[in-house]
């Protein structure tokens, strides 16, 4: 499958996302990473609540990994993107990156993140619905 369009949200970085010197704490570029495919999906239409209660289908992460470059620090402005670079049967693989500033902005890290769609009984894989992330024959 081709990748998809870029999508990105902006993100504030409060002090609840630094460590002591005001840097933000590796883990948080997880979870703003998570909010960017989080939105990525919301913009699509694809609701996970309803998901899981009308299909019993779930998303779980089964691989990521992220380099860093330079750091973001309290009160930057971060533009998270995520890019749909693969889906494959119960598979999905999301490549993104974190600017400071937009999109044009100082790369500060990239990585990827991969997902598997699961049946939320028995957590064992089931292919993605048809067209529900992209045109996935």
């Amino acid at each position: 499958m081709e990748c998809m369009n870029r999508f990105s949200i902006d993100v504030r970085v409060y002090w609840e996302d630094t460590d002591a010197q005001g840097v933000v704490y590796y883990a948080n570029y997880f979870r703003f990473m998570e909010r960017a495919r989080s939105e990525w999906l919301r913009a699509r239409g694809v609701s996970q609540t309803a998901l899981l209660s009308e299909q019993g289908l779930m998303f779980a992460v089964v691989d990521t990994a992220l380099k860093f470059f330079l750091p973001a620090r309290f009160d930057d402005v971060l533009d998270i993107s995520a890019q749909l670079a693969e889906l494959r049967g119960a598979r999905f693989r999301f490549d993104q990156e974190i600017r400071r500033g937009g999109p044009g902005g100082e790369l500060l890290c990239q990585g990827h993140c991969q997902a598997a769609c699961l049946d939320a009984t028995t957590y064992r894989p089931r292919r993605l619905p048809q067209g529900l992330l992209g045109d996935n024959a």
